[in-house]
């Protein structure tokens, strides 16, 4: 059975939808999936051993250069590559218009989220069969409900196992004990504040752990590389490809984390991991995994869901909903997930 998977970001998204591949694999032997994803994110999807061919994306990028994707031949390929194959069933993991209008170019039945169950309602218009799956759950229950129903099997129970093939990371050799900071996010309201990194560094830095600073973006690495001109122990870590990352989070002591696609790739990973959230619901799209804590908090427009911070009355920090989780508390959080393991 091969079964196309339309899912093109972004990362938490992605890695939300790998135990439905788990599931799916565990139920129908012969299954085998083609997954359509941004290119930036291509590396996930192969981590996971059902997954037979990776078609990556870039819509990204072809929104910025309409024209360049015309004349450069790529958008031609893209869609050769999405009708060169039927499909015993094509399914829409995502439910909004693009990634709909992706599905449509491929060849099979088409499934996805019915329109109460779509992000963007209108996208249900583009399947031939659609699952009025429950909102108010967590997005890795609601996408294993999808693909059981698309696929015709029942759920099966139990924690979400995301199938990843681990071996092919290579896990940091060092004999220094570390944690790392994932400081960046793509909202300015799930920051949390530089002035708490910093501090946090200083309660890691003086319990004998080194600080491992990644970074996506120039705006990432600046922050990073402020942080590790105050606190000698921080380093500010090179550009790497999420394999390398995955290593380098594979061998941490526990990892610090905002709201970010890389902190769910920590879930996959069982590394123990700490993550604040300001702006949005851990309990809807959540790390989920062994050793992840959520901390809160505690504000009166908190969750507020909304990219920028609104908030205009006095303020410790900005935003200001985080000033109910100081430093002093995630690396108290962080110090018994440790002992945990």
């Amino acid at each position: 059975m091969r079964v196309l998977i339309v899912k093109t970001s972004s990362m938490g998204d992605v890695i939300h939808t790998l135990p439905a591949l788990t599931d799916a694999a565990s139920e129908i032997s012969d299954v085998r999936f083609h997954w359509v994803v941004e290119e930036s994110l291509a590396e996930i999807p192969a981590w996971h051993p059902a997954v037979e061919r990776v078609i990556p994306v870039a819509l990204r990028r072809w929104r910025r250069r309409p024209i360049s994707a015309l004349t450069s031949g790529e958008w031609r390929r893209f869609r050769s590559a999405m009708k060169a194959t039927n499909f015993d069933k094509i399914i829409d993991a995502q439910g909004l218009i693009k990634s709909a209008w992706i599905a449509r170019m491929a060849r099979g039945h088409r499934c996805g989220f019915a329109r109460v169950a779509a992000r963007e309602p209108l996208a249900a218009l583009a399947y031939r069969e659609r699952h009025a799956i429950p909102r108010g759950q967590h997005a890795v229950n609601r996408l294993r409900q999808l693909f059981a129903a698309c696929l015709g099997y029942t759920p099966p129970g139990g924690a979400p196992d995301y199938g990843v093939d681990t071996s092919r990371f290579r896990t940091a050799v060092t004999s220094e004990p570390y944690v790392v900071f994932l400081h960046g996010t793509t909202w300015n309201s799930k920051l949390w504040p530089e002035k708490y990194w910093l501090g946090l560094a200083r309660l890691a830095s003086g319990a004998g752990y080194k600080i491992y600073l990644p970074w996506g973006d120039d705006a990432e690495r600046s922050r990073a590389e402020r942080i590790a001109a105050e606190e000698p122990h921080a380093r500010v870590l090179d550009k790497l490809p999420l394999s390398d990352l995955a290593g380098i989070l594979r061998a941490a002591r526990a990892v610090a984390a905002v709201d970010t696609g890389l902190g769910h790739l920590a879930a996959v990973l069982s590394v123990p991991c700490v993550t604040v959230y300001g702006a949005t619901q851990p309990g809807l799209i959540g790390t989920i995994g062994a050793g992840q804590v959520h901390l809160r908090a505690e504000f009166e427009c908190s969750p507020c869901l909304r990219r920028e911070c609104s908030y205009t009355g006095p303020a410790e920090v900005n935003p200001a909903c985080y000033a109910s989780v100081a430093p002093a508390k995630v690396w108290g959080e962080m110090q018994s997930v440790m002992r945990q393991v």
